[in-house]
Formats: structure tokens, sequence, C-alpha cells
């Protein structure tokens, strides 16, 4: 078990430090703006649709590194999938990151996001992790006003 946190704990660093996809989208992409008040994390979120499908995903924005990593390997995991597909993966993250149960498929389909499931162990860090994805569902979903984690 201590090989596998350790490989968790890298997975964050390598992600916090190198964040992948962290750039805008011009062009036609919808973004939403959100912010965690408590711990200063602010984030900006583009996903580029082709029909229904995820053709591109990235992030601006700065935080601590929980909140950095969870958007980095958020819009990885996110190019590929229907807008559906990427719901159904933001509730299994969310669902995980609360510590509440999953499905092993779930956690299959979460893939490297896996290893932001520790955060269930600090509670305050929840909305660290999921402050991206609540404002990737607000781009999904054309809503004008930012998203807050209060």
């Amino acid at each position: 078990m201590s090989d596998l946190r350790d490989l968790y704990q890298e997975i964050i660093l390598d992600h916090g430090k190198r964040p992948r996809n962290h750039r805008a989208i011009d062009g036609g992409a919808r973004k939403a703006e959100g912010a965690n008040p408590l711990c200063g994390d602010r984030v900006r979120v583009y996903v580029k649709l082709e029909g229904d499908v995820i053709a591109d995903a990235s992030f601006l924005g700065s935080g601590c590194a929980i909140s950095t990593a969870s958007a980095s390997l958020m819009t990885d995991s996110l190019k590929g999938k229907t807008t559906d597909e990427a719901k159904k993966l933001l509730r299994a993250f969310v669902d995980l990151v609360k510590g509440l149960e999953i499905s092993p498929r779930e956690r299959d389909d979460l893939g490297k996001l896996a290893s932001l499931s520790g955060v269930c162990a600090y509670p305050v860090r929840v909305k660290c992790a999921t402050l991206a994805w609540h404002t990737l569902l607000a781009a999904l979903e054309a809503r004008p006003d930012p998203v807050t984690t209060e």
C-alpha cells in the first residue's frame, strides 16, 4: 500500500509542478471561471467541442498543488470523451475524493485521477480537488456565472 501511496504522491507532484494543458484555447471554445476563496485557487476551464465530443480541454489559473494537479489530470482525461461521459467521470471523481463508494468500473474509468483518492482524508482539500470539475460542468452547460466553492 505504501508503494501505491508513493506513486499517487508522485503523480500529484508531477502534475502540480508541470501541469498539462495549461493554456487557453482560442476560437470557439466554451469557457468558465471558478474560485475557491478558502484556499485562493482560481481556474478558467476551456473545452472545445466537436458535436458532442470534447476535442480539446485546457485550463489557466493558479492554486495549490492539489487544485493544479486535479485540473491537469482532468484535462488529460477528457479529450475524446462525449459530454455525457465527462459528466459521469465528474460524478465518479467527486464521489471518490469525498470518500464515497464508487464501483470498480468507475475506478478503472478514472485512471490516473484515482491518485487524488487520498484527498478524502482532508475534507478542506476536497474543494481544491473538485474546483476544476465544477468549473468544467459550467463550461459544458455554457453557464455565464463564475463557479465558487462557497
